[in-house]
């Protein structure tokens, strides 16, 4: 097999657009596919400065490592989710990634902030550990986000990710999810865009790229995923992609051209700001502080926290050398 570009040795063989290219032809294909999808869907203005979630695997951080040799001011935002060892592990290949590259990196500590982890707050809120997890993590991004001046936050959703998600979404129809699934996320008050640069490129594709590019990356899946309907979905989608070349692609694509548009045809959500935070909601307090002033309530009859502890919904982000 050789690069399609120069004649050398392949080094990525991309079945589903049939191209197969060397290490530098991959690198560069790769970085301009990125640029492409955020021009085609205008995330960002040139050298923008942007919010990157990062978690220390390698999806956020080639999405890091991509955006700032874009030329964007890309901060690096980490959340320290308190599960044991593996947050430890993924704070360290974060701080690393970012000092090797002199890349400004923010952290926020959920135990810090709040006083519980991901293991405490599944506990003592009722939900499952990512339904809990996810939720305080798009609250914080955003709150970090709209405080810190960013109009934009990245994530380096993939498109194993997003054709996972939109598979689940329609075997279980969720129309408001169907309506807002997408690249791109409009920012409006009190909420700061998002966007996924990463959407055409499946989850190898980007596994190439970071190891091409020497990335080191924490190769474990966190604990918590185990059993999560999204691996279903996504191995089921694999049998698919295994016998027939871009079928995720086509499935995600066809759906966002030709279907998503006649779901966002009819009326917007009103959003009004929650009374505890001030961030928007669509009642009047939001899921992330009325489940947090929950776990207070509990915490407190379990004799956790002291009575007279409150739940503060702000949290603050520190710089990390």
């Amino acid at each position: 097999m050789v690069c399609k570009l120069c004649g050398e040795k392949a080094q990525v063989e991309v079945r589903s657009r049939g191209l197969a290219l060397c290490k530098g032809h991959y690198l560069d294909w790769f970085v301009k596919e990125t640029e492409r999808a955020i021009r085609r869907h205008r995330m960002l203005s040139p050298g923008e400065r942007v919010l990157v979630a990062v978690s220390g695997g390698k999806d956020s951080l080639a999405l890091w490592d991509v955006l700032h040799r874009l030329g964007y001011q890309a901060v690096g935002l980490h959340l320290q989710l308190g599960i044991g060892a593996y947050s430890e592990r993924s704070l360290e290949v974060t701080r690393r990634f970012a000092q090797e590259r002199g890349l400004e990196l923010w952290v926020v500590d959920l135990k810090e902030a709040y006083g519980f982890g991901v293991p405490e707050l599944a506990q003592l809120s009722g939900r499952v550990a990512c339904s809990a997890c996810g939720l305080s993590k798009r609250y914080i991004i955003n709150q970090v986000a709209v405080e810190g001046g960013f109009r934009v936050v990245a994530t380096g959703h993939n498109l194993d990710d997003e054709a996972a998600v939109l598979f689940g979404n329609l075997l279980n129809p969720q129309e408001d999810a169907l309506a807002r699934q997408g690249p791109l996320l409009p920012e409006k008050p009190g909420l700061a865009a998002r966007i996924k640069p990463f959407y055409r490129f499946s989850e190898r594709e980007v596994l190439s790229y970071a190891l091409l590019r020497g990335i080191r990356y924490l190769h474990e899946e966190c604990p918590n995923a185990k059993g999560a309907k999204s691996l279903l979905y996504k191995e089921a989608l694999n049998l698919v992609e295994k016998e027939m070349p871009g079928a995720k692609l086509r499935f995600l694509e066809g759906f966002l051209d030709k279907i998503q548009p006649r779901l966002q045809a009819g009326e917007e959500v009103v959003l009004q700001e929650c009374q505890r935070c001030g961030y928007p909601t669509t009642g009047a307090v939001c899921s992330f502080c009325r489940m947090w002033d929950a776990v207070y309530r509990r915490a407190k009859k379990r004799r956790l926290l002291p009575e007279e502890a409150e739940f503060t919904p702000k949290a603050e982000a520190v710089r990390v050398p």
